[in-house]
């Protein structure tokens, strides 16, 4: 009896199937250049006027394609993750994961591809990804099964039928946004490469799927985001649909376009200290592998002379820029919409890297896990047209680094959180950043975003708990040696207020951050620190002082060392390690009023220790100190010893 089902769901499937295929027709091949080399056979019969015969040979020419026939991806070995499996399994159910957010949500029978079951405009865009059709080949690879095929062929010709450029405006805004179609152009080839040898790919259905990807390919142009990563994205996956294709007669005027993009964008997206100018460390590392993406593929097209010299050493300098700002386990911070990364997942894009750079032995390091290679042979680094200045005791998992922002605005993926920083000590990220929860949808969506986006949430000073003005810091210092490192930099983060801040770098060892809010407004200043969710932290607000406890020993004291009146606050905050998930944790603010347009002052330092017993500081400030000319001269006592500083922390 299950037999028979089976009989019968496969009939009445390929019905369905032989229902879809148009006739195959000299129009049929009006997007194909004949007269490339292997395609002599099709030549011969489409002008016989052979039409079906012209379509089988063009793919058999496809399946016996040495550069598909041998691809990595296709031919790689044939296990499936557990994930890409469910997603084969659901797909025959028409159920589909448009974004790991979120669950499957079901499509229906009769797929409806406009469906927006959560409000969430990432969830409906990469709907039109169709990522899922990947894993769907990928299940093929491994079982062979043709249920997987079948359904592909379908659901690929019911996407074209349903979502028809110019359906509406609404459709065309998600269906066809750029970056939807070069996501695309990106994945189908691989989809094509994986099902290619299936009896399901009929000539039919490869003269359907070129129609429909030259049209995409076609029309991504006319539809470039203006700036940014996006524009990257759409050029390189526009390139490499030329070279993947370049039977097809528009082949060439992609790569043009491709080439000419990137080249463009990489001298006006780069900065000279090789940070993309979005400033969110995920997509820069993105960037980068974006922009080598591009140069393999005008190498595959035999059209690497069309990159010059600078194109690649610019690439060079954002891996430079990545382990800068990185923490010895491969992480980063999540500035910006940025969330947690793994090593696991950044030794895979430094070994990439290292292949495009093999006489670069710092990044033959990082590639190797330290086991070739050398070192960088400093320790603190700023990178100073992005405004990231990282202060380091060492690159081993022992060592303290801390990285602040301090930049220029970084468009859509900045935060008002200029100042704000990462602390990271031998193996724990104290004060990860807010980093990112949601994108963008509805009002109810936009909301949660700007939970995350607000001033308030970050390690930097609020004005009336009130988010700052995105604008360009001013470096005012920068200062590294053996025993001292000092950065100094100006924001002007409200109206009628700037926020001053200079950290100091102390034997390698402790942090100590003066804040400065100048200019004649008026309310209630906070300086925040936000802390990991399991720190555990205890406050005392009669020595104003929090301090961590955990277990290992490796802890952390901060402490305001403030002569005048300051409030401690203890808060909650959140933090967002994956997209839509979140976790409460403890946050801690130092609160004084700015009366009379007056200058005010916090004096906070953030002390490591590795014992039980909770280190006992104090300052005093000595007669030639004056934190309004820059003037440093205090004397710290740390559990009796006293240490005098005394410096200029930035020019009048």
């Amino acid at each position: 009896m299950k037999k028979l089902m089976l009989l019968c769901m496969y009939l009445t499937f390929t019905l369905l199937i032989k229902a879809q295929e148009a006739p195959i027709n000299a129009a049929s091949f009006s997007i194909v250049n004949l007269d490339y080399p292997g395609l002599e056979t099709a030549k011969i019969n489409f002008n016989a006027k052979k039409y079906d015969v012209a379509a089988k040979a063009l793919l058999d020419y496809y399946r016996a394609r040495t550069d598909l026939k041998d691809n990595n991806f296709v031919n790689s070995t044939k296990s499936i993750s557990a994930a890409n499996q469910q997603k084969a399994d659901n797909s025959l159910l028409h159920k589909f994961q448009p974004h790991k957010g979120y669950g499957f949500f079901d499509y229906g029978k009769d797929i409806n591809w406009q469906l927006w079951p959560v409000k969430d405009n990432e969830v409906r865009w990469q709907l039109h990804r169709v990522t899922w059709w990947e894993s769907m080949g990928l299940a093929y690879r491994k079982s062979s099964n043709e249920e997987y095929a079948r359904e592909w062929v379908f659901q690929f010709r019911d996407w074209v039928k349903k979502n028809p450029l110019g359906l509406s405006a609404d459709n065309d805004r998600y269906a066809w946004r750029a970056l939807e179609i070069s996501e695309r152009l990106k994945s189908l080839p691989n989809t094509f490469g994986l099902f290619l040898s299936s009896p399901n790919f009929t000539p039919t259905f490869l003269m359907d799927f070129l129609q429909s990807y030259n049209q995409q390919a076609e029309v991504l142009p006319t539809r470039y985001a203006e700036e940014g990563n996006h524009r990257l994205f759409e050029a390189q996956r526009e390139l490499a649909a030329g070279a993947f294709f370049p039977e097809l007669k528009a082949a060439a005027a992609w790569r043009k376009s491709g080439v000419e993009i990137l080249n463009t964008e990489i001298k006006k997206q780069v900065f000279d200290d090789g940070m993309q100018w979005e400033l969110a460390p995920g997509y820069h590392n993105a960037m980068i592998s974006t922009f080598l993406a591009g140069l393999r593929a005008a190498q595959q097209a035999g059209l690497e002379k069309e990159f010059p010299a600078s194109y690649k050493s610019t690439i060079e300098k954002m891996v430079l820029a990545t382990i800068n700002f990185s923490f010895p386990d491969y992480t980063f911070p999540m500035f910006g919409d940025a969330w947690l990364t793994d090593k696991s997942a950044m030794l895979k894009q430094y070994k990439d890297w290292a292949i495009a750079f093999p006489d670069n032995q710092v990044i033959r390091y990082f590639s190797s896990d330290g086991k070739k290679g050398t070192l960088p042979s400093y320790l603190s680094k700023a990178l100073t047209d992005a405004g990231f200045y990282t202060f380091r005791n060492g690159w081993d998992r022992k060592s303290t680094v801390m990285v602040l922002k301090a930049s220029p605005p970084g468009e859509f993926h900045a935060q008002p959180d200029n100042g704000t920083f990462e602390l990271w000590i031998k193996g724990r990220n104290f004060m990860p950043d807010a980093g990112c929860f949601v994108y963008s949808g509805d009002a109810e969506i936009n909301k949660l975003r700007e939970e995350y986006r607000q001033t308030k949430v970050h390690n930097t000073l609020t004005l009336n708990d009130k988010s700052m003005v995105i604008t360009k810091a001013k470096l005012e210092k920068w200062e590294s040696n053996t025993d001292l490192d000092i950065l100094t930099y100006s924001n002007p983060s409200y109206s009628d207020m700037s926020h001053q801040r200079s950290i100091l770098f102390i034997d390698q060892h402790y942090f100590l951050i003066i804040d400065r809010a100048i200019g004649i407004a008026n309310g209630k200043l906070a300086i925040r620190f936000h802390l990991k969710e399991d720190s555990n932290p205890h406050y005392n607000r009669s020595k104003n002082t929090v301090y961590t406890s955990y277990t290992d020993g490796n802890n952390l004291l901060i402490q305001s060392l403030n002569l005048d009146k300051i409030n401690l606050l203890e808060e909650k905050s959140k933090v967002s390690y994956q997209y839509r998930k979140e976790l409460e944790r403890p946050a801690l603010g130092f609160e004084k009023e700015k009366p009379d347009g007056k200058q005010q002052t916090f004096i906070s330092i953030l002390y490591p220790y590795s014992n039980d017993k909770v280190p006992a500081i104090s300052l005093i400030e000595n007669p030639d100190n004056d934190y309004a000319s820059g003037k440093l001269d205090i004397t710290l006592t740390i559990d009796g010893k006293t240490k005098r500083i005394k410096e200029q922390l930035y020019s009048k």
